[in-house]
This record gives C-alpha cells, structure tokens and sequence, in this order.
C-alpha cells in the first residue's frame, strides 16, 4: 500500500457488491473506475466454491489491488454460506445458551472454523461481531443474534469472536456502533427511536463498543437516541464525535447499509450525509448498477484520515495461524453436546 514511503492515492468511499454470481462487463468498467475501499457478498452471490473464489478475484482485479471482501456469516439466519456445501451455524444466542460458561471459547472456535471457510474462498472480513447488548424490548430481527444481556459479558464474548476471526486471517467488522440492542423496530423496514438516557447508553449500550475499541472496522447502526441527537446515528455529526472521542473509536467507520428503510432521501443524499457526519465509508447493497454508480459519485475518494484508517484496517490482516480444523469442530461439538445434557 505504500511505495519509496508515499500513501497511495485515496480509494472510493465506498463498499458495494454485485448482482450475481460473476461481475458482468459493465460491473467491472464501473468498479475499476470507482475503485472502492472493499466488496460484500450476498446469497445471490454464492453458488459453488469455485464459483465464489472466481468472484473475489473478479473483484480484486476490477480495482488492481487486494481489496477487502467481506460478508455476514453470524450463524443462524445470518449466514450467506449455507448447507450442503458449508456448515450450519446455530444463531449466537443458541451457542451461548447451550455452552454456559464455556461460550467464550465456544464462540472462539465457531468463529475460527467460520473463518477457515471464508479464507478458503478468497473472503477476508467477517460482518461480526455483534456487541448490541440484548433487552426485553429487542426486536426479534436481531435478539437470537445478540450474545446477552449484560454489557461485560457481551463485551468479553464479542472480543472472543473477534480473536477467533483474526486467527483465521479474516477482518472482524464490530457492529452496530454505538449500540443497536434497544431499537424496537426493525431499521431494515423502518427508522427505530431508543428514548434511554444518556446516562443509561453511556453504562450499557456503548461500553461493549468501548471495550473493543481497537477492532479495525466497524458498521454504524441505523438508530436515533432522543436524548442525544434527533437525526440517525449515521447521518448524526454528534453521534460520530460521540463515537470518536467518547467511545474512542479510532478504526474506519463503514455504515450499515443505506438502502436500508431506516435513512430517508435519495441514495446520494444518505451518502453525503453520511460521509459529512464523520463516517469514512459507505455500504451500498441491492442496489441497481446505476445507483450504484450515483453512490460511488456522490461518495467520491476517502478523506486522509479515512485513507489512514483504510490502510491501518488493511494492515491488521494475518495469515491464519495453523489449526487442525476437525480438531476444532471435535471440541465445539462436544462443548455443545456436553451443556446440552446438564
């Protein structure tokens, strides 16, 4: 990423997908003129192995460079890889309920099997962990995906499954900063308004996210906190200082998905807004080429701290440490079978 010492020049502002199973000709004249930070696959995405290593370097070779491609493999409903030709995953809170007081390493484990598979076909960033702490009011869209109740368990169980993604070569993505676990409404279908005090926020929903502060990416959350800012998080100059400086969050900031019903204005306005309140990124998904194109234009080339994080995001990518695989899934599958029974 550097040469004789120079930072390269800066990378679109942008995360974006394709719409099949290969880029078409028009997809890869447009990603090479856009040249965005990174990639993210869907199911849509996803045939065979060879299919999907063949992509990823389709990706690569569009913007000359070795791009991020990242994904949402949790485990439950939010898995893109799915049975027969990769594993099944229980939903997060499952694995955690059935474990007990082995679910840090048990999440460990899933997570480093989850990021062998990914590796293995050229992904290198995972959409997890997800440290939305869990309350009687979470909507059911992302309860069974939250890893509890309390925030210093959640933020323990989400640093386990960040370690277990990095082991494996893959870029854990932290999310939804600052905290998404009160939202009673589902922001892919509608805005949520969480009414907790700042006092209540600051004890519980933004510790996890503070605790993990040093993960390299994170994805913002489609919310609005009345008491702190009336616009959503990702469009809130306050809520992007909030993350800054009070939370301490210094990796690159990617937004949740804009065409989410949650934000309200044309594509290229959520993209400005957001860009403007201090996200570095932003991810466009489902969306026709032209408006992705109108994203990618209004998105333009990351700022030089956005290009810094970009890059120290980058640099944080190992290759796997040596595991015996089976071996992994031996012992998670006891770890399970062993709680299920007690």
């Amino acid at each position: 990423m550097h040469s004789g010492g120079h930072t390269v020049s800066a990378w679109g502002a942008t995360i974006l997908d394709a719409t099949g199973h290969r880029l078409s000709s028009d997809e890869k004249t447009f990603l090479a003129e856009a040249d965005p930070f990174g990639f993210i696959l869907f199911a849509r995405n996803i045939d065979t192995p060879d299919q999907v290593r063949a992509l990823c370097d389709e990706m690569r070779s569009a913007v000359g460079r070795n791009a991020p491609i990242t994904i949402d493999q949790e485990g439950g409903r939010v898995q893109r890889l799915r049975a027969p030709t990769w594993r099944e995953w229980m939903p997060p809170q499952t694995l955690i309920e059935r474990t007990g007081a082995d679910a840090a390493e048990a999440l460990y484990l899933q997570y480093r099997i989850i990021a062998s598979e990914l590796y293995a076909l050229g992904i290198d960033s995972n959409c997890a962990p997800l440290v939305d702490v869990a309350g009687p009011e979470t909507h059911a869209f992302l309860r069974d995906r939250c890893y509890g109740t309390d925030a210093g368990i959640v933020s323990l169980l989400g640093r386990a499954v960040a370690d277990g993604l990095l082991d494996g070569g893959v870029l854990p993505v932290l999310k939804h900063i600052p905290g998404h676990g009160r939202a009673q409404a589902d922001s892919h279908l509608a805005l949520p308004v969480v009414s907790a005090s700042r006092a209540e926020l600051d004890a519980s929903d933004f510790a996890p996210f503070k605790a993990l502060r040093d993960l390299p990416m994170g994805m913002t959350a489609h919310l609005v906190y009345d008491a702190i800012d009336p616009q959503p998080a990702t469009t809130s100059p306050v809520i992007m200082r909030l993350i800054r400086d009070q939370i301490g969050y210094d990796g690159l900031i990617m937004t949740d998905d804009i065409t989410m019903k949650a934000l309200s204005g044309t594509l290229p306005e959520i993209t400005r807004a957001s860009l403007d309140a201090g996200c570095d990124v932003v991810l466009c998904c489902n969306a026709s080429l032209h408006d992705r194109r109108t994203v990618a234009d209004a998105a333009g080339r990351l700022t030089e701290s956005g290009q810094r994080r970009a890059e120290a995001a980058l640099a944080a990518r190992k290759a796997p440490d040596e595991v015996d695989i089976p071996a992994l899934e031996a012992t998670l599958a006891s770890m399970i079978a062993g709680q299920a029974h007690v």
